[in-house]
């Protein structure tokens, strides 16, 4: 079991940067993969990013790719998303996942790869 809290989101210019950070409580986070999903108004959630579970091995959404990057620390539990270079495009409410699996495969950009979701948090970009 995962319960999983992010933070770090607000409001930015576009151009501008935010880190999310998620914070993980349970004995399995060092052997489970960890991600981000979005969703804007409107829109179906989305993927964004995953790591695997020793931090080697990332994947990102064609959207994010060059401007976002996803890391972890097992020993501090948590799992962070640096945003740079933010749009408009970039505004919804971002969720920090976790899953069971630990590794990364194609999978990972379904929403029923994910075990564990976050409540969520509101980034919003103004141009």
């Amino acid at each position: 079991q995962l319960q999983l809290v992010e933070s770090g989101g607000g409001t930015v210019q576009s151009g501008g940067s935010l880190r999310l950070s998620c914070v993980a409580s349970g004995r399995t986070f060092s052997r489970s993969a960890m991600g981000w999903f979005r969703q804007a108004p409107g829109k179906e959630r989305e993927f964004v990013a995953a790591i695997n579970w020793g931090g080697v091995v990332t994947y990102y959404a064609d959207s994010v790719q060059g401007r976002f990057n996803i890391s972890r620390d097992n020993a501090k539990n948590t799992v962070h998303l640096q945003m740079n270079s933010l749009t408009p495009d970039d505004t919804a409410v971002y969720f920090c996942v976790g899953d069971s699996q630990g590794t990364i495969g194609r999978s990972v950009v379904t929403t029923r790869h994910w075990d564990y979701w976050g409540q969520g948090v509101q980034v919003t970009v103004s141009s």
